[in-house]
């Protein structure tokens, strides 16, 4: 297996990298955002988007990051979580600002080849640029993906879900202990995303025929349908995790 950069290998974007998305529920791809900052960050950090790849060029994982400037206070970490992280990465980019930051913003393996460590192996790759790059700090605002199984839980109370072994409960969670990183605080507002109810409809295949608050598929949180405005609100928590200052593993 080989580690690429979305600069070096521009021909692994569009279908060579579509099943990574298979393990995301399609509205989560649909945030205005991600939308609107995706060619800036493309642009501003490629050096930050690593594949993964097998001996015949199919992309295995994925992980994505920006540059960012963060004090190290949780009070200092990027409003809105993974979407601030992105609107705080460009504007600070086109306004000059030096980062000393990394902020992981998606990793994602193959369905067909989860469980293999692959995860940490382009997140520990993420983690030695930055280390590289003279970016101290690394932080990751996770999408816990056991949460989808308990919706009307507050996150603040699921970040203290351990088992036995003092490790969190959430499988994704645990992959970033594993390379040392701890628990932060939630990360409310991480991702946003609207739509008409026609539209909600359409992304996650059910009817929704009065106002009020929904169970969705995959959904973190609940989803709020307002039937009068014509309008469905999806405000995802995430949790805000922080990796070892200083140095890759």
């Amino acid at each position: 297996m080989k580690i690429v950069s979305n600069s070096s290998r521009p021909d692994l974007q569009g279908p060579a990298q579509a099943p990574l998305r298979d393990g995301w529920p399609g509205f989560v791809l649909r945030g205005r955002i991600p939308a609107t900052h995706r060619d800036a960050v493309a642009e501003y950090f490629p050096r930050y988007d690593v594949r993964l790849l097998d001996d015949d060029d199919s992309v295995l994982a994925r992980a994505t990051a920006v540059a960012l400037s963060w004090d190290g206070s949780s009070d200092g970490l990027p409003d809105g979580g993974y979407d601030g992280a992105l609107v705080a990465a460009v504007t600070e980019h086109e306004s000059g600002i030096a980062p000393d930051a990394l902020c992981v913003v998606a990793a994602t393996v193959r369905t067909d080849r989860t469980g293999g460590g692959l995860a940490g192996e382009v997140l520990t790759r993420l983690r030695e640029r930055a280390a590289d790059d003279g970016l101290a700090r690394v932080i990751v605002p996770v999408r816990p993906t056991l949460k989808a199984s308990y919706p009307l839980t507050a996150m603040a109370d699921f970040q203290h879900w351990t088992r036995e072994d003092g490790l969190h409960l959430d499988p994704w969670v645990r992959t970033h202990q594993r390379l040392g990183a701890t628990v932060v605080q939630p990360a409310p507002r991480s991702m946003v995303v609207t739509g008409t109810v026609a539209e909600w409809e359409r992304w996650t295949g059910m009817a929704f025929p009065q106002t009020g608050r929904y169970v969705v598929a995959g959904g973190l949180d609940l989803l709020a349908i307002d039937r009068e405005r014509d309008q469905g609100v999806y405000e995802e928590t995430n949790l805000w995790m922080r990796h070892p200052d200083g140095a890759a593993p």
